[in-house]
């Protein structure tokens, strides 16, 4: 995978941040969840195309409408962006769902749950009596 110049990724950034402002305040289509958030920009080198990635607070249903709503509002979401950026293309704009604050908040809840376990567990218990490991096995 090739790394990203410092150029590319101030672009990235700076997509990102007009795109969830543009989104927050000039966006009026009832589908976009007011709790919609730009969680990262993939802007392609060539600057023909660009991946958003939304992220929104709620249930799947919700992000699947606010999904719809933004690609409904795209052509005016670029113009926007035009306006704003000095870039030499305006990208195409494709938004992707991200689930990464999902999985994040699920993967906290197990480690704080496991967490809790070990805690209440008696100071020299074994931890997983059932589990022996035999040496020739490495």
């Amino acid at each position: 995978m090739k790394r990203q110049s410092f150029k590319n990724q101030r672009r990235n950034e700076d997509v990102r941040r007009n795109l969830s402002v543009l989104i927050r305040d000039e966006v009026k289509d009832i589908r976009v969840s007011p709790f919609c958030d730009v969680t990262g920009v993939d802007l392609t080198p060539d600057l023909q195309y660009c991946k958003v990635y939304v992220s929104c607070l709620g249930s799947e249903e919700s992000l699947g409408k606010t999904i719809e709503g933004l690609k409904a509002a795209a052509g005016f979401l670029r113009r926007e962006l035009a306006r704003s950026l000095n870039l030499r293309h305006t990208p195409e704009l494709q938004f992707v769902p991200d689930h990464s604050v999902e999985y994040g908040s699920r993967m906290d809840a197990l480690i704080n749950k496991v967490k809790e376990e070990d805690e209440a567990r008696p100071v020299g218990e074994v931890v997983n009596q059932d589990n022996h490991y035999k040496e020739d096995e490495e």
